[in-house]
Parts: C-alpha cells; structure tokens; sequence
C-alpha cells in the first residue's frame, strides 16, 4: 500500500478518517465535511497529512524549535481502520512520517498516547520512540486542558 503526502483534495478522506478515529474512541468529533475544511486551512500552513489510501493517515504539525535550528514536529493524530491493522499499514505510515518530517527540516518528533493503547506503543516504540525524557530519564507525562 503506497503512502502519500495529502494534498486539499484529500480532504474528504482525511475528514472521513479523523471522525472515524473519534468514534471508534468515543472522543467527540466534528462531522466529516468540518473536519475536511479545517484540514484544508491547516495544510497551508503548518500540517502535513500522511495517507494509506482511504484506509490510514498521519496527521504531522511543524514549528520552529528552541533548543535547535531545526523543526520540531508534532504527530498530532495516527489512525488506521481497525479491519485493516496488523498489515503493515500503521508501520509505513509511521516511517514515511519519519521520513518527511527529516525532509521538511524537523530534528525531533514527540507525541502522545495512551498507555491501553498498546498496538500505537508497539509501533512508535520498534521505530525508535522512547517514552521517556531522553536515553533512561524519568516518564513522561501529557497533560491537556480547554481555554
């Protein structure tokens, strides 16, 4: 399965997936067809979409780095369709991502996810993802609140 770089006419597949994603997680979620806009406006600027066809994306969101000259980026959203895991798919998404995030200028990637989530966190950790503050430090936590 070839992975691409999502371009504006992707987005109603984009769409498609993000909403699918909230549900299966019972998250709340805006309807496809909103999801597709807000994807559009945010690949002009600081979004790269990832996409395995209409069955998996990485959604990857850059910024300028503090520590470093480079880009730090952000793996915003990782999804597959569930009857579609286990194929390889979350595994060359996860790499192409690397992939273009090294491409685009970006020096490091973090993200965040469960700790029930444990076929995500079989996948970052064999691409080289620890889940801890560099080589042995302490766990890492993730904490969000709304405005």
């Amino acid at each position: 399965m070839d992975v691409i770089l999502a371009r504006p006419e992707d987005a109603a597949t984009i769409g498609r997936l993000l909403h699918d994603f909230n549900v299966e997680y019972d998250e709340p979620t805006p309807s496809p067809a909103h999801l597709a806009q807000r994807v559009i406006a945010l690949m002009a600027s600081d979004t790269a979409i990832l996409l395995a066809d209409d069955v998996g994306l990485v959604v990857l969101r850059f910024m300028p780095a503090i520590w470093t000259d480079g880009l730090e980026c952000y793996l915003a959203e990782f999804y597959v369709r569930p009857d579609h895991r286990g194929r390889g798919i979350g595994t060359a998404l996860l790499s192409a991502a690397l992939g273009h995030a090294r491409d685009r200028g970006a020096d490091y990637i973090h993200l965040g996810t469960t700790a029930d989530d444990d076929a995500a966190r079989h996948v970052y950790e064999k691409a080289g993802f620890s889940r801890t503050e560099g080589d042995g430090g302490p766990l890492m936590f993730v904490y969000e609140r709304e405005l």
